[in-house]
C-alpha cells in the first residue's frame, strides 16, 4: 500500500498537530558572503540545483538544501 503525500489529508482547524510546512530555501549567488553555524564567514565559489560549495578561509565546504544552518550576509 502506497501513499501519497502529493494531496494531503485536510486537517481541521481544532487539530493539535501542526501541518508539515515546507523550509523556505534562500538563494545565493557565486560571490555572496554567508555565515556559516559551524564553518563561520565565507563566500559562494559554486551553485547547483543541490547545493553550494563556500570558501571557509581557505577551507571548502559543500552544503546541501535547504540551507538551514547558512545565512546570507
Amino acid at each position: 500500500m502506497a501513499t501519497s503525500s502529493a494531496h494531503p489529508r485536510p486537517r481541521p482547524a481544532s487539530s493539535p498537530f501542526k501541518p508539515h510546512v515546507e523550509p523556505e530555501v534562500e538563494d545565493f549567488t557565486v560571490g555572496d558572503r554567508v555565515s556559516h553555524d559551524s564553518y563561520g564567514v565565507g563566500r559562494v565559489v559554486g551553485i547547483d540545483a543541490s547545493g553550494a560549495t563556500v570558501d571557509f578561509s581557505g577551507r571548502t565546504i559543500r552544503v546541501t538544501t535547504p540551507f538551514r544552518k547558512m545565512t546570507k550576509l
